[in-house]
């Protein structure tokens, strides 16, 4: 879901230059976003961002200063949140603690006068749904949290809304629980078709689970795709920092396609930046070539290997060249390989950059 949207006709949801002050302070800055039906979108970027205040705009709870949000085709904007069409799920779960499970996952259906053998049978549909059959009698103090949190989901979806909106729901929950439940709700939100819109500052998070992502920072959309495009075409250099592992190295652009990194000259595309103009060179640790490389290679140079350090499944290897200059490189080694070619620390040895995987931004490495 969500790769061919634009082949979906008008979208579901859509946000045009929303801005949100509060105070003298802009919180976002000129929003606009379109969602299509079914897909997960997910809101990611560091603290303060304006994710929140941007799910949080969508649901009515803070009224944009200005702008406009659509959803089905209806203006919305001035709509409180009691008639707007969306279900919510907060970090917090939020859950009444004096309300048995059956009780939390009936309150909207209830609030809606729905007859009482419908809102037994939903609620039995919804347990079963988020595999909690036998806790309907529990209260949520006798839940654990990622239990918790599958309730929370029930009760959001029970009145079957248009719109799924969730807050950092698995952020207070332990690693193991939340790796689980994002599978979980990924599967569930692709059974139901139900358009979601997740917030979280968790990368992998958002790697995983995302049709889109929407990266944000200081108010604004950095960049919208998918997340092997955001992984993989990170178009500022904010986004190739904040998501995954990124090197970053000063560079001068050399030639209509090339870069000189030290003395090391790259081919690589060079978006029409004018010669002579810094750069910050970015290259992900997974793509530098140590295996099967020769000396008459483009982009293959000499280097020496000035530390490793183990971690699990790979190894990131320091690489150091005297023709690139001071600034050492990390590349994420298979243990396989490792073993194979026996490297170890000092060794010397041929890498490679392939040319594709070379990303430049214009002006040098910033050091904060």
């Amino acid at each position: 879901m969500g790769e061919d949207q634009q082949g979906k006709g008008a979208p579901y949801l859509r946000i045009s230059a929303l801005t949100k002050m509060f105070g003298p302070f802009t919180a976002l800055k000129d929003i606009s976003l379109e969602i299509y039906e079914g897909e997960f979108v997910c809101f990611l970027g560091p603290s303060g961002c304006g994710k929140t205040t941007l799910l949080r705009a969508i649901a009515g709870l803070d009224i944009q200063t200005t702008g406009k949000v659509e959803q089905a085709g209806q203006d919305i904007s001035a709509l409180p949140p009691s008639e707007r069409d969306f279900g919510i799920v907060f970090q917090s779960y939020a859950l009444f603690p004096n309300m048995s499970v059956t009780r939390n996952i009936a309150y909207g259906l209830e609030n809606r006068k729905t007859p009482k053998a419908d809102v037994r049978r939903r609620v039995e549909e919804l347990l079963e749904l988020v595999g909690l059959p036998d806790q309907g009698d529990k209260y949520p103090a006798q839940l654990s949290g990622g239990q918790q949190q599958r309730i929370a989901l029930a009760r959001a979806i029970a009145v079957s809304p248009g719109l799924l909106l969730l807050d950092e729901p698995l952020s207070a929950l332990d690693a193991k629980v939340r790796v689980r439940l994002r599978h979980e709700v990924k599967d569930l939100q692709r059974r139901l078709g139900i358009t979601t819109v997740m917030v979280t500052h968790d990368q992998e998070e958002g790697l995983t689970m995302a049709d889109r992502i929407v990266v944000m920072d200081h108010g604004k959309i950095e960049q919208i795709g998918t997340p092997l495009e955001i992984y993989r075409e990170p178009r500022t250099s904010f986004v190739a920092d904040f998501i995954g592992t990124m090197n970053f190295v000063s560079g001068t652009i050399c030639g209509a396609a090339s870069v000189r990194f030290g003395r090391q000259e790259l081919a690589c595309a060079t978006d029409g930046l004018a010669v002579g103009t810094p750069v910050t060179i970015a290259v992900r640790p997974e793509d530098i070539v140590v295996q099967g490389v020769t000396a008459d290679e483009e982009n293959a140079y000499q280097a020496r290997v000035q530390g490793l350090e183990f971690l699990g499944s790979f190894v990131r290897a320091d690489i150091a060249s005297e023709v690139t200059g001071e600034e050492p490189l990390r590349a994420d080694l298979s243990i396989n390989l490792i073993r194979r070619q026996s490297i170890a620390d000092g060794d010397s040895l041929l890498v490679r950059i392939p040319r594709e995987r070379i990303r430049i931004y214009p002006g040098s490495v910033s050091r904060e």
